[in-house]
């Protein structure tokens, strides 16, 4: 492994299972299993001899004939489309990695898997189904049918997919172009440049690639946001930073804001029994699993709903604030703050699928139903736009405001290996030419 001698951040990574075998063989595995999840039933309630059953395409079917369809339309995007997306992408990308040299087609939807990746949130719609049941003991006899199994181990199959993929080993197989268009559309020369510590080109003039991981040096300093052409690996477009990343994470943050009252001070689902309403918000439904003695999933829907949201907001506002002030203290725990919450800020959709999954088997009028409310509205938009502020953030422009992204000393041992040739990162038992940049 590779790491970053000033914030910690893993820089590369090196697989010891097999590039395209292991990979191909849980991407397989992860297909038959979604489409075998699509026709498999997922619970069974009785009540008092009235049966309904639930399939993972109920859930944002019936949201939307309740009025709510675009909580819906977010719901079957999580669980449904965008699991069946990445496990076809993956699925062509290894079959383009499998040739001797990787076709033009495959960077494009390398970078496109790499985008809608944590979309896919069937990890966490399990959790959703597991809280679901908790609140349907009580009211019915329930059974967990197969769906429940095949989701488990498609959340296994996916995860093991992206364990043993070697990312870096598959753009090993792709040709760099000998030619490069920068941004204003002239043609540059691409050439390969083997770099030692008394050629280094400043840093001003290197950029990486966001995508493949390309090191490039120019001629010239490179723009800190502007356009500087199509990567000659990827074709994806080069910039040293996020456009626009302050003023489009301090927007995002703001309606995050906004909308995190109502998410919980509405109620979010009603409960009736025998004629009885019953509304319920986000935190009185920790409440309720915690009185069930339930004190492990009251706390993990406590993290999840309320705890995350908050993390998310104070942590992306800190940020925010920390680089329009330039400020220098606490960059380096800002910087892992940011991966932290970058990594769980999807889990928040927990209380989501919930309720789509009571909404769609509770269903036996002055018996016992479930209807959504305006709250699970307000708290997807939290959930999304948060999100997206997260994404459009970037973490470096922290440390370019406080002046501190200039070069860092490596380690001995980094200044051992890099003396042999080449460009070598701290910690990183890579061979010299895989860090070496091409010049354009």
């Amino acid at each position: 492994m590779a790491y970053c001698t000033r914030c910690d951040a893993q820089l590369a990574r090196r697989r010891r299972t097999p590039p395209i075998a292991a990979p191909t063989a849980f991407c397989l595995a992860s297909a038959a299993l979604y489409i075998a999840l699509l026709i498999t039933q997922l619970l069974t309630i009785n009540v008092h001899g009235r049966v309904n059953t639930v399939t993972i395409l109920t859930g944002p079917i019936e949201l939307g004939r309740e009025g709510f369809g675009e909580i819906g339309l977010i719901v079957g995007l999580t669980t449904l489309v965008m699991p069946g997306v990445v496990i076809a992408l993956m699925g062509a990308i290894l079959v383009g990695a499998s040739r001797r040299t990787m076709p033009d087609w495959a960077p494009r939807l390398m970078s496109w898997y790499e985008r809608l990746r944590e979309w896919s949130m069937i990890e966490v719609y399990i959790l959703g189904v597991f809280v679901a049941y908790t609140k349907l003991i009580d009211l019915a006899i329930v059974d967990l049918q197969a769906g429940v199994f095949l989701i488990a181990a498609l959340m296994i199959t996916m995860a093991a997919t992206d364990s043993t993929l070697d990312v870096e080993r598959i753009w090993d197989n792709r040709d760099i172009r000998e030619e490069m268009a920068d941004g204003q559309g002239r043609i540059l020369p691409v050439e390969h440049l083997t770099a030692t510590d008394d050629s280094m080109p400043p840093i001003q003039h290197m950029l990486s690639c966001h995508s493949c991981g390309l090191v490039m040096a120019f001629d010239h300093e490179v723009s800190r946001e502007g356009d500087m052409g199509d990567c000659p690996r990827c074709h994806q477009i080069l910039r040293r930073r996020k456009s626009n990343s302050l003023t489009n994470a301090a927007a995002l943050l703001l309606a995050g804001i906004i909308c995190y009252i109502p998410a919980n001070m509405l109620p979010v689902m009603t409960y009736t029994k025998m004629g009885q309403p019953d509304t319920s918000t986000i935190i009185h439904g920790v409440i309720e699993l915690w009185q069930s003695n339930l004190i492990p999933l009251a706390l993990l829907v406590l993290f999840a709903s309320i705890t995350v949201p908050v993390l998310k907001i104070v942590s992306l506002a800190l940020m925010v604030l920390g680089t329009w002030r330039k400020q220098k203290r606490g960059l380096r725990l800002l910087t892992k703050l940011y991966r932290l919450i970058d990594i769980i800020g999807r889990w928040s959709m927990i209380d989501v699928f919930m309720i789509s999954i009571l909404v769609a088997i509770v269903h036996f009028n002055f018996l016992a139903n479930v209807l959504a409310n305006p709250g699970v509205v307000f708290f997807t938009i939290v959930v999304i736009v948060t999100i997206f502020a997260v994404h459009s953030f970037d973490p470096r422009s922290m440390w370019d405001a406080a002046g501190e992204n200039g070069p860092v000393p490596a380690p001995d041992e980094a200044r051992q290996n890099s003396g042999q040739g080449g460009i070598s990162e701290a910690g990183s038992s890579f061979p010299p030419h895989d860090m070496e940049p091409e010049r354009a």
